[in-house]
């Protein structure tokens, strides 16, 4: 069983036998144009006859173009021409004849086929539903900010100090009044044995024969001239050796010597004597026990007590020595920022 014939469109046929059909309806139309101006018309109204109706004169252009379109369908129409919006809206415009000039008809050219006008039509007047999208344009390179070179400002850095050196003239004295108090017991104690020696002190008025020299001018002045010259000493020596002490202890042993007699000047008073009796005090007190007892107690306790003062015055000297060589050091250095 085959299948069942289908028509086929008529293909539109090859553009000569169009220009030729066209041609031939020309000549068709241009015979007929003849045949009508060649019959005379009768102008010729009777009085009692109505006028003639007249037959419309026929255009041989757009009469063989009506041939022609009727053999060939599709072929000189032009659909956008249809459209009812590309109608002038001017009904009474005359439309203008095609040109009857059989030269013209025969150089027309047949637009594009039909289809193909459709085609690019319909590619060009398509919508596109795709969203716009803004694409920003390239960003502009931003110019580098050069920024005005900055004005380096002084810097004032203050110079380190030298270091100040450490004396030892307040530890000699703070180790006087130590060594002060130890000779004040001593001298004590040998005026409590002198007394003790010649009968004034027995064990029935040792109290008070210990607080009875305390009252008075010879017990306090040289204790109080040994400190001074303890403590002067200290001062010449600073922070020397125990050797310096050792020489010159017996200056300080002098000093509590001529104290013992100071004070016994003091406790006669001395501004009631003459100079008779004055100088008599004074040449009983030369080689007094207590005068010898103060030499001695004086010049031993200042060696001792002075090794002490020595000791502290080396201390002192090697902190002083660091602190000069740090010093030093720093001034070799520079000047250095802190962070």
């Amino acid at each position: 069983m085959s299948d069942p014939e289908v028509p086929q469109p008529e293909r539109p046929k090859d553009v000569n036998d169009v220009v030729d059909s066209a041609n031939a309806g020309l000549d068709a139309a241009a015979a007929a144009g003849a045949g009508v101006s060649g019959t005379p018309a009768d102008t010729t109204d009777t009085a009692g006859e109505k006028p003639a109706t007249t037959t419309p004169a026929v255009d041989p252009d757009l009469a063989a173009f009506e041939a022609a379109e009727n053999e060939h369908p599709g072929t000189f129409a032009t659909p956008e021409l249809n459209d009812p919006k590309y109608l002038d809206d001017d009904k009474g415009a005359t439309t203008t004849s095609w040109n009857s000039d059989a030269d013209a008809t025969a150089a027309y050219t047949p637009p594009v086929a039909h289809e193909q006008s459709a085609l690019a039509g319909a590619a060009y007047s398509s919508v596109d539903d795709t969203e716009t999208r803004i694409v920003p344009s390239e960003p502009a390179v931003a110019e580098p900010i050069i920024a005005p070179p900055l004005q380096q400002q002084p810097i004032f850095v203050q110079a380190p100090e030298p270091p100040r050196e450490r004396g030892n003239r307040g530890t000699a004295g703070a180790i006087g009044l130590l060594a002060t108090v130890a000779f004040a017991i001593l001298y004590l104690g040998a005026t409590l044995g002198l007394g003790a020696f010649a009968g004034d002190v027995t064990g029935e008025n040792i109290a008070e024969s210990a607080l009875a020299p305390l009252t008075t001018w010879g017990y306090w002045v040289p204790v109080v001239v040994f400190f001074l010259g303890f403590w002067l000493l200290g001062a010449f020596i600073n922070r020397g050796r125990w050797g310096l002490w050792v020489v010159f202890g017996i200056i300080v042993g002098l000093i509590a010597y001529g104290g013992h007699i100071l004070g016994a000047l003091f406790e006669a008073p001395f501004w009631l004597l003459n100079a008779r009796e004055g100088n008599e005090l004074v040449g009983a007190q030369l080689f007094h026990p207590l005068a010898i007892a103060a030499f001695v107690f004086a010049r031993e306790l200042t060696i001792w007590f002075g090794a002490w003062v020595a000791r502290s015055g080396a201390r002192k000297t090697e902190l002083n020595a660091e602190a000069q060589r740090e010093y030093e050091r720093t001034l070799e250095a520079g000047p250095t920022l802190s962070r």
